[in-house]
């Protein structure tokens, strides 16, 4: 079973991950894409990273917008890999950014 972080923990991760905050037993973060498209991109490669760490978060897809919320069920609150998976969110993101903006400059 994972540990549960203390709010220290929780507030230091966030410290280094710009947008994402804490909702009850929670963290969130809503992210904006130019495109629906785009946003279902995430959601692929956020899928992937999911699966191979076997830690599912809950996604909501919106026009041009994917809610991210992770949570650690079997602890009852937010664990390392919540963190974890907050950063991979993070670099898949910047990947779509770093991609997209070259197709735009092409």
């Amino acid at each position: 079973m994972r540990l549960l972080l203390s709010l220290d923990d929780i507030e230091s991760a966030l410290a280094k991950l710009p947008g994402w905050k804490r909702d009850g037993a929670e963290l969130v973060k809503t992210y904006r894409f130019d495109s629906y498209m785009i946003g279902i991109e995430f959601v692929n490669l956020l899928a992937k990273a999911a699966e191979s760490m076997n830690h599912h978060p809950d996604l909501y897809v919106g026009w041009c917008k994917v809610v991210v919320r992770l949570t650690t069920h079997s602890a009852g609150g937010i664990t390392l890999l919540d963190i974890q998976m907050a950063q991979q969110a993070e670099r898949g993101y910047r990947s779509l950014e770093v991609s997209h903006e070259s197709t735009h400059a092409a």
